[in-house]
């Protein structure tokens, strides 16, 4: 790799699968101290870290007296035992750093659900301007087959595109992606760079490049994942993950795949709320919030008029300068309701009028697009 995509990245996306958590039902504890160095180093260096990982199930297999549960529900008990050891395992090893992690267990609906999405990017956001590490695993104790992830690759991508992540690292068990398998062709050719994926790449994720990742997931999941990150403006680096300081690797230039988007995460956000969200409803402002959203502020209270529509909160809805044409399109805080209740309000005295702290925005500048 001829450049680091470190050095441009503020927020990194970090994901891990069993093999590297767990060895024999108990935690690989000294490569888990090595990556946390990894992270405090990112940390230090002004990024923004989240990791994702699996190994809950490897871990608390072992108690079920099944080295591999089959069924569903032995595997949300194995799930049950495990994430606790996982947690314990993680705080162990980012605490001499002075890092504190944070858990947070989705499910599919998390990210696929405007409201829900809207909840577990403001807790995750919570999570990151505390200086806390998030680390994220599905959460298989509910998970059922027919609404889940079934590999955490798929989960960390919807993780990057759900919190504008610049970088997504998949650590794997090969160090990238290969035009034919490595152990049986001696033709094959790693590949460092892509800027696009094609079929061309997915007949390739074949051999061991179809077997990398000793969890659910293979090179088939990762390129996947890392089509859903290229199209958030994410890029993706696929590498080896069972090395001395597996990201400090990556940096000194350790075998890897680099997918680069090329687009930023804030225009690929933008281009989907320009072309995808058919509004639900209306809401209307006054002249000063229409001169306040064209200059990229977020819409408050103070400055709504109106609404027209019912509408649930997550919802996509336009906005309307009164008497005028759309100026806007995003993704409301509030439900239609609930803004009738605060049109005009400071934001400070929202919270008496709804009874609870709601978001300071009705539209967060980050869930709108002006038009």
């Amino acid at each position: 790799m001829t450049h680091s995509p470190f050095h441009t990245a503020r927020r990194i996306v970090v994901k891990t699968g069993s093999a590297l958590i767990a060895d024999g039902g108990a935690a690989r504890t000294e490569w888990l101290a090595r990556l946390a160095s990894d992270i405090a180093d990112l940390r230090a260096r002004g990024k923004q870290v989240i990791l994702v990982s699996s190994g809950a199930v490897a871990l608390g297999r072992v108690d079920l007296g099944s080295p591999s549960p089959a069924r569903l529900d032995q595997k949300q008990a194995a799930a049950a035992i495990g994430q606790p050891r996982l947690m314990s395992a993680m705080a162990s090893a980012f605490s001499p750093h002075g890092i504190t992690v944070g858990q947070a267990l989705l499910t599919l609906s998390d990210t696929e659900i405007r409201r829900r999405w809207l909840n577990a990017r403001a807790t995750l956001d919570t999570l990151l301007d505390a200086g806390i590490v998030p680390v994220i695993n599905e959460n298989d104790t509910v998970a059922t087959d027919e609404i889940r992830y079934g590999d955490n690759d798929r989960l960390a991508a919807r993780v990057a595109q759900m919190m504008g992540a610049d970088l997504l690292v998949l650590l794997s068990d090969i160090d990238g992606l290969y035009t034919a398998d490595p152990n049986s062709d001696p033709n094959a050719t790693h590949i460092p760079v892509l800027t696009s994926l094609s079929a061309e790449h997915d007949a390739m994720a074949t051999g061991a490049n179809q077997t990398a990742g000793m969890g659910s997931g293979g090179m088939v999941t990762k390129l996947a994942a890392a089509r859903i990150a290229h199209a958030a403006g994410c890029s993706t680096i696929i590498t080896r993950g069972n090395r001395d300081q597996p990201l400090r690797a990556i940096e000194d230039g350790a075998l890897a795949t680099l997918i680069v988007a090329d687009i930023t995460p804030a225009r690929a956000r933008e281009a989907w709320l320009m072309g995808h969200l058919k509004p639900e409803g209306t809401i209307r402002v006054d002249a000063g919030a229409a001169k306040a959203l064209h200059g990229g502020a977020s819409l408050l209270a103070v400055g709504v008029t109106g609404v027209d529509g019912v509408f649930e909160r997550g919802a996509a809805v336009a906005v309307r300068h009164d008497g005028g044409d759309v100026i806007a399109k995003g993704v409301t805080s509030y439900g239609s309701t609930e803004i009738l209740r605060i049109v005009g309000l400071q934001s400070e005295d929202v919270e008496a009028v709804l009874g609870y702290r709601g978001r300071p925005a009705v539209i967060h500048r980050d869930d709108m697009v002006r038009v």
